[in-house]
């Protein structure tokens, strides 16, 4: 079963009708009072100038073969980010009639010597399907989470951010990194609802998370692949790095991740330190 049926597209589109304020869109309160959050329904199809039981098949997921014209106009109307409206697409489009291959799992040997090369002072991994953790450098498993003392099942940062103990602890900012971590899965669902791993990994986390559950109820859409993360590190202290994620060209849902600082930072400084205490060049995993 893939991760979005018909209520996911209600619950998407319901949810981003909510966020928005028809003050700020100049639309009057009506006749009657306003009974919920955001927009109607019949605000939503006027903005995008469709007819409401057209948009309310839309919403409803019974409208088939929606045209881009069609698309564009929602998307304009709900003031859809980029990676929300790549979403809305995906879950609007027609649904698959088998599973697509589930993609490869094995890291390049070239990708490998890649994340040796990075092991002096940049931590570094590639991350698969579902948020998986694929192959790591030593000074990537010495930042955060052992990668090399977790089973392999369970190598996997969305599960870790959720369901670890020391996730929050680790994570200066969790709320906001946990966000982050539910925007990206959703998005990944929109463009593989029909991947194992994912769906096993999404279904693991509502089942025992509850804080997963409410960030997923909100609907957020991101793509978010750089910015800053603050790390409470038990050796180093106080670590603030720039995180980068570069999709593989070669490898279907592969990303290698980093995380660097400004040179002759404190925590440049204290990198180079964990680095020597590993002993750079043993070999990525």
């Amino acid at each position: 079963m893939g991760v979005h049926t018909e209520p996911e597209i209600r619950a998407f589109l319901k949810a981003r009708r909510a966020a928005l304020d028809p003050a700020e869109l100049g639309l009057p309160d009506g006749l009657t009072r306003r009974r919920v959050r955001g927009l109607r329904r019949e605000e939503v199809a006027q903005l995008a100038g469709i007819s409401v039981d057209y948009y309310t098949r839309i919403e409803q997921g019974r409208a088939n073969a929606i045209s881009e014209p069609v698309l564009d106009a929602i998307e304009r109307a709900l003031r859809l980010t980029d990676a929300e409206a790549r979403y809305l697409r995906n879950v609007a489009g027609p649904r698959r009639s088998a599973p697509a291959p589930e993609p490869e799992r094995r890291v390049r040997p070239e990708i490998r010597h890649l994340l040796d090369a990075l092991d002096e002072t940049v931590p570094a991994y590639i991350q698969g399907p579902g948020m998986d953790v694929l192959a790591w450098n030593r000074l990537a498993a010495r930042l955060a989470f052992d990668y090399d003392a977790i089973e392999p099942a369970r190598r996997n940062n969305a599960l870790l951010i959720f369901l670890d103990p020391s996730a929050r602890t680790l994570h200066l900012d969790w709320e906001t990194i946990a966000e982050s971590v539910v925007g990206n899965l959703r998005a990944e669902a929109g463009r593989s609802p029909e991947s194992p791993r994912l769906c096993a990994v999404i279904g693991e986390l509502l089942d025992h998370s509850a804080d997963f559950r409410r960030l997923w109820e909100a609907q957020s859409v991101q793509e978010k692949c750089s910015g800053t993360k603050r790390v409470r590190h038990p050796e180093a202290g106080e670590l603030v790095l720039c995180y980068e994620s570069f999709r593989l060209p070669q490898e279907a849902e592969q990303t290698l991740c980093t995380y660097t600082a400004p040179r002759d930072s404190p925590t440049d400084r204290k990198l180079r330190e964990l680095a020597r205490r590993v002993g750079v060049g043993a070999g990525a995993r």
